[in-house]
């Protein structure tokens, strides 16, 4: 029977109750695994802010293409740029090798601390699509078998056992999903599709973009949705790709997540190591060499693209070029390079703070959620409730946090590996994401450690951390930006868009959202803008 809405509020409570209790517990009588906390950015980032970094370059250089970034924009643009022919390229990777696509290794054992997974590419994300059939992923518009999550894909923790879906079945949960069915293949008066990934290629109609002066939440109640499990499972899925909940976001982007990718969305393409996959695969597939050290020549010539650990910290367009300042991010060595072309492929508040007349391009700083990331390394897997298997994906019915993956799913074997890494996700947008972004960046591991744990917590009990030798948590403060209601028609996102000059901007946050698709789009993007102009 499904939950009214007071008894959906009150077992979360209850649920969040539980938690902390059964937490205090076992730590009055037991010692924690080893925790590892990465923040991802620090100390730089802050350095960036406060302006607190020398402006000194040890030695001024010259070369062609630049590409400020190592996440998904800007190994796209990479990609598209060295499929094309063009091979004297310096990419700076930032802040951390691939991105928000990061992985976690921890001796044999591979697993995500960013994205984890790739929906199924839309007809009109023909970007990804070419990339997925040059990386030998997908071939004669099928993919292989073996990049495909594996079954099975999802589970529920719904009172006190496990179920084998997420999606609720109930009266409101078949009307949405039928309305969300005929909104797929919907079009609007311009012959777009009303929601379409890249979102640059929605259509522009009026009637539905008004969708964008309304959260989620609104929307759902002027249509009288009012299952509490249906509307559990919305802000689940809005937390989940967008940081906040259906109380934050825009309706037409609560919308856009149903209706945009298509009939096959609910199959993905998964590895252990989450889409840290696709950045390495990219990496190989462009022929990136990785240098221990930049050039200390003047003019910086290369054969083939190269990669290098040296972060912006200021950009400067100018009549001949655009003037760079890249800090190496182990020496703290800067120095200065003239590029005839620059793609700036970083977060928009970093480039609007590093970047001289921001204002000029449309730089500007998102509002961005905040998320931790746990991985759990255990030396054998736990005690299921009742006969159910671990899942790809496991989420707890009711709770704030967004459930674990088992990286352990995707491997080809009879039996369970002795060792595995389950990987846990919490996002903390909203109206408090200032508030929590301040605790996640200050707390001790062992106050950070009952968020990354809760959802595990709730499917074991206590007893997991018998099983866990190591624990892993990564912050990262500025994770996704968030669609609230206005981020269609952003003045600042659509000047950004049509920008052209040697200085060219490539990241998912000028969708003003973060997911994989907008990142390969914006970077191709910027990638054949390059390649026209040279």
């Amino acid at each position: 029977m499904p939950l009214t809405r007071r008894q959906f509020l009150y077992s979360s409570a209850a649920l969040a109750a539980a938690s902390a209790a059964s937490w205090q517990l076992w730590r009055g009588f037991n010692a924690l695994p080893p925790i590892h906390v990465n923040r991802v950015g620090l100390p730089l980032g802050h350095a960036l802010r406060d302006n607190a970094l020398p402006p000194q370059a040890k030695s001024e250089h010259r070369c062609d293409i630049l590409i400020l970034g190592g996440g998904a924009a800007g190994l796209s643009a990479l990609w598209y740029l060295a499929k094309h022919g063009r091979r004297d390229i310096l990419l700076a990777e930032g802040f951390e090798r691939n991105g928000n696509n990061a992985a976690y290794r921890h001796q044999s054992l591979a697993a995500p601390s960013g994205a984890h997974y790739l929906a199924l590419p839309s007809e009109e994300s023909v970007y990804v699509r070419e990339m997925l059939h040059d990386l030998g992923i997908m071939a004669d518009g099928r993919f292989n078998e073996t990049d495909l999550v594996y079954a099975p894909q999802e589970r529920l923790l719904y009172q006190g056992g496990w179920r084998d879906h997420l999606a609720p079945q109930d009266a409101d949960g078949k009307r949405f999903f039928a309305l969300t069915g005929r909104l797929k293949t919907a079009y609007g008066r311009d012959g777009c599709k009303i929601f379409a990934i890249p979102i640059d290629l929605s259509s522009q109609d009026e009637e539905w973009r008004r969708l964008d002066t309304l959260t989620f939440a609104q929307w759902l109640q002027r249509q009288n949705y009012r299952s509490a499990e249906l509307l559990w499972y919305l802000d689940y899925c809005c937390r989940d790709d967008y940081g906040a909940g259906i109380a934050e976001v825009s309706a037409f982007a609560g919308l856009h997540y149903f209706c945009a990718r298509g009939d096959h969305a609910d199959t993905v393409l998964t590895w252990p190591e989450g889409l840290a996959h696709l950045s390495e695969a990219l990496r190989r597939r462009s022929g990136l060499q990785t240098l221990p050290r930049l050039p200390e020549q003047p003019q910086w010539r290369f054969d083939s693209p190269a990669s290098c650990d040296v972060s912006a910290v200021k950009i400067e367009e100018l009549p001949n070029g655009v003037n760079v300042l890249l800090r190496h991010n182990i020496s703290g060595e800067t120095v200065s390079v003239l590029a005839n072309r620059v793609i700036c492929a970083m977060p928009l508040m970093v480039a609007a703070r590093i970047t001289s007349r921001p204002e000029y391009y449309g730089l500007h700083t998102p509002d961005y959620a905040p998320w931790l990331v746990g991985n759990f390394v255990i030396n054998r897997f736990p005690a299921e409730i009742g006969r159910s298997e671990t899942a790809w994906d496991n989420v707890v019915y009711g709770s704030p946090h967004l459930g674990y993956v088992s990286a352990a799913n995707q491997f080809i074997r009879t039996a369970k590996p002795e060792r595995a890494v389950f990987t846990s996700y919490t996002a903390f947008g909203g109206r408090k994401a200032g508030e929590s972004r301040r605790m996640l960046l200050h707390a001790p591991s062992e106050e950070l450690l009952p968020y990354a744990a809760h959802d595990l917590l709730q499917a074991y009990g206590s007893r997991f951390f018998r099983y866990v030798e190591q624990i892993d948590l990564t912050v990262r403060g500025h994770g996704m930006s968030i669609p609230y209601p206005g981020y269609l028609n952003r003045p600042q996102l659509l000047q950004l868009r049509r920008h052209n000059s040697p200085l060219l901007f490539a990241h998912s946050d000028l969708s003003g959202y973060s997911v994989f698709e907008e990142a390969v789009y914006w970077g191709v993007e910027a990638a054949k803008k390059t390649l026209q102009a040279v």
